[in-house]
């Protein structure tokens, strides 16, 4: 489970404005395998971390290319899953590697949905001669893709923008560090966010969890209502902080647990152009 607050403006007005802001967690189990962000191979084309689970290699939750295709997925709460269903980590390295645009692309996972247990997927057509164009698809919502406007947006493990109260608060958060971020320097503006996605503040009560999320959510409600989830053996193990500035300028910074313990982590930042 994870949970992601993003603005896009394609056009912004000042040079020093970001057209794209985003901030991940990725919340696993602390022992499940996995890789870091590293591009993946020497072609230095795709950038992500990976999945490394048997079965489910090669997967991924967040990932960028240089020539500007951007997804993140995030899974949707349910209280039973189907442990046959394809693996859904596939669903974005599929499109960092697809020539299919954004919108067509989630048109052609829309009609294979239902072979998957819940998820939401955010996917993006970074530098386009028409401008930023980013789609979002879940599998429990609307049966068609949609295109996003211009603005902030917020998505945890229900659908894009429920108003669950940790998504309330964590993209309040994000607005306040976004609102200032031409004040701040581009380091800064990273370290502000990180701070944000490592808020543990439960916000309790939410029905809205708990009636998604019924008896499977109930025994770690308190830490699970927070946008940092802490529990035993299970939580935010990766924050990510993705910048895209005016001019195609990507700043990738990838903040990651080491050896399932909370008190080690290992930061890493790419930086490079996305490519016309």
């Amino acid at each position: 489970m994870c949970i992601l607050f993003f603005k896009f403006d394609p056009r912004p007005v000042s040079k020093n404005a970001y057209r794209l802001i985003l901030a991940a967690n990725r919340d696993e189990f602390y022992h499940r395998p996995s890789k870091s962000a590293d591009f993946w191979d020497s072609s230095n084309e795709i950038l992500s971390g990976l999945d490394m689970e048997e079965g489910k290699e090669g997967g991924t939750w967040l990932g960028i290319s240089k020539k500007g295709k951007m997804a993140a997925l995030t899974n949707y709460m349910q209280p039973k899953i189907d442990k046959n269903a394809k693996g859904r980590g596939a669903l974005v390295t599929n499109f960092l590697t697809t020539d299919l645009d954004s919108y067509s692309y989630l048109k052609k996972v829309a009609l294979e949905g239902h072979l998957y247990n819940g998820f939401n997927l955010i996917a993006a057509d970074l530098n386009t001669t028409k401008g930023d164009v980013i789609c979002y698809y879940g599998n429990k919502g609307d049966p068609e893709p949609t295109f996003l406007n211009p603005g902030m947006y917020g998505l945890s493990n229900s659908l894009l923008d429920t108003p669950w109260k940790k998504l309330q608060y964590g993209k309040q958060l994000f607005s306040d560090v976004v609102g200032g971020s031409q004040g701040l320097a581009k380091e800064d503006l990273v370290q502000e966010l990180i701070k944000v996605m490592n808020n543990q503040d439960p916000q309790l009560p939410d029905p809205a969890i708990e009636d998604q999320g019924k008896d499977y959510i109930l025994p770690i409600l308190n830490q699970y209502a927070a946008v940092c989830v802490r529990c035993p053996g299970y939580g935010t193990r990766t924050n990510t902080v993705v910048l895209i500035d005016a001019e195609g300028h990507v700043t990738f910074t990838e903040r990651t647990m080491l050896d399932a313990d909370v008190d080690q982590w290992k930061t890493s930042t790419y930086q490079f152009k996305l490519q016309m």
